[in-house]
């Protein structure tokens, strides 16, 4: 990640990176130590995660005998291993598959975004480019992370791969995050731009991405354990850069390679929940039908071992080790953050107020009705591995600066047409709510970033913010409540201080979701 990383001039270590904060000539304000901070911790984040050193992990070829060992299973390898694979990840991920199983692979089909194969050849990440005579076929496609017509033909490129192979054959199946927009092959008579509209009616009001994948499992060739099927009855290896929360590998890229536990009522249930199966396309009202009638029952996957590589657990571990080498006492919140982002940024603001009190005046400890309050949030956000009494027993028994890291997907719900990403999002509503509280004598700062680099139909991977934000803005003519009524918050950010709050990382190559981290520091 050194390699791919980049800040301001006065803090740029090697000219070729891609910028990390703001524009080129965007000025902070204050807050430079913490950013300062936040930077190194974002960039080890992504470290953790990158393709190469998960696939030496989770990979290993005695050259003498061709045995692949994965994890604890071998596999006799003869010149008949083929590779597919798709996602945000899988470029590099197959670059290290070609490098580490040589003469043993036939051919690969993968599907990866566009433009990727440039970036990572602009920021000198050559370990994450295919050499000149890979055996391995490159599509990219889903340009702002949306299925279409180029993901479509590698899609089908994968099926016929996957079709053509007999008993005697292995398939390595690469998936990360990404991987559904990716892998879009549509049930016909169903229409790539059907499928589209129905997905985006459902992101738009709010559908978790459980039930975005169970839709679209259920009108898909290839998800919901489709690939699996179409390589029967090849023995399939799918190793999988997890971007879901939990790491559910039925959810994650829509689980291609396990079977769908999923009916058709669930799907209905889901379309009547969000007030759209009045408004379902005829195709599509066929296909359900008709996978309701189906008299062979859903499929098994039993010829499949599906393992887990790298996941954002694994980043925030990371993350944390080099907080503490900072001098920060640091904990992990969760790994599972998700639900409405406007209650996720509530959580925060109550998190840096309660925890701010502690610091600042540790004898008379947190304010009583704000940590009554947070606790009720919490219990309403439904976190299975929230780490909050232990977070802020941290906070407690700190003596200097805290770092609390949280990673997850919450969710936006779109009520205007402005530019941005949840992670944006996420930032401008925490520096809502910090401005609105009094956090006392302790410096706050607040980012939200996503791994992959892109942060909705933006350039950027999210931002960071300050409590002082919402009251410099104002002095700028800016309006932070306008911004967020109109999910505005690219826009906002911007212009604000000319773009410094941005995060620019440019595409990293991989995806474990989104981190967050809170930092607070005694003044």
């Amino acid at each position: 990640m050194a390699a791919a990383l980049q800040v301001l001039p006065c803090l740029a270590r090697t000219p070729l990176r891609p910028l990390l904060w703001g524009r080129p000539g965007a000025r902070l304000a204050s807050g430079m130590a913490l950013a300062e901070h936040a930077r190194k911790l974002f960039e080890s984040t992504i470290d953790a995660v990158l393709p190469g050193p998960m696939m030496h992990r989770a990979l290993s070829l005695d050259p003498g005998s061709g045995q692949l060992k994965v994890r604890d299973r071998s596999f006799q390898l003869r010149q008949n291993l083929y590779l597919v694979g798709f996602g945000k990840a899988v470029l590099g991920m197959a670059a290290a598959a070609e490098e580490l199983l040589g003469k043993h692979l036939v051919q690969g089909v993968i599907s990866v975004p566009k433009g990727i194969r440039a970036a990572m050849e602009y920021t000198g990440k050559q370990e994450m480019l295919l050499k000149s005579h890979s055996r391995v076929q490159v599509f990219e496609g889903a340009e702002d992370n949306l299925p279409d017509h180029d993901a479509l033909r590698a899609a089908l490129a994968i099926r016929q791969l996957a079709e053509g192979l007999t008993a005697d054959d292995l398939l390595l199946v690469l998936i990360s995050g990404g991987g559904s927009a990716l892998l879009p092959a549509p049930i016909p008579p169903i229409t790539l731009e059907e499928k589209q509209t129905l997905t985006k009616l459902l992101a738009a009001r709010g559908a978790t991405i459980q039930e975005l994948n169970t839709i679209r499992k259920a009108l898909s060739q290839l998800k919901g354990g489709g690939l699996a099927q179409a390589a029967y009855p090849a023995q399939v290896i799918s190793l999988i850069l997890s971007d879901v929360v939990g790491d559910p590998v039925d959810v994650i890229a829509s689980g291609p390679t396990v079977a769908s536990v999923h009916n058709v009522q669930d799907c209905l249930h889901i379309l009547n929940h969000y007030g759209l199966r009045a408004a379902l396309p005829r195709s599509v009202k066929t296909v359900l039908a008709q996978a309701d009638s189906d008299p062979r029952g859903p499929h098994t996957c039993g010829h499949v071992l599906n393992v887990i590589i790298g996941s954002n657990a694994l980043a925030l571990a990371e993350a944390q080790q080099q907080a503490e080498a900072l001098g920060y006492r640091a904990v992990v919140l969760s790994t599972t953050m998700q639900g409405n982002v406007k209650s996720v940024a509530q959580f925060y603001g109550l998190l840096a107020q309660v925890a701010g009190a502690h610091l600042s005046l540790p004898s008379t400890g947190a304010p009583v009705e704000e940590g009554e309050q947070l606790h009720e949030l919490a219990a309403e956000l439904q976190l299975p591995d929230l780490q909050l009494k232990e977070a802020l027993e941290v906070v407690a028994g700190a003596k200097g600066p805290i770092c609390v890291l949280a990673g997850g997907e919450p969710t936006v719900q779109l009520q205007g047409s402005g530019k941005g990403g949840r992670n944006q999002e996420l930032a401008l509503r925490v520096a809502a709510e910090l401005g609105q509280r009094p956090l006392g004598p302790v410096e706050v700062l607040f980012l939200s970033g996503g791994t992959d680099g892109r942060d909705g139909p933006t350039e950027a991977a999210g931002a960071w913010i300050m409590p002082e934000l919402a009251h410099q803005a104002t002095t700028e003519g800016l309006d932070v409540a306008t911004f967020l009524a109109h999910n505005d918050s690219h826009t906002f950010f911007h212009r604000f201080q000319g773009g410094a709050h941005l995060l620019y990382t440019g595409l990293t190559g991989t995806n474990v979701m989104d981190v967050h981290f809170l930092f607070l520091k005694p003044q």
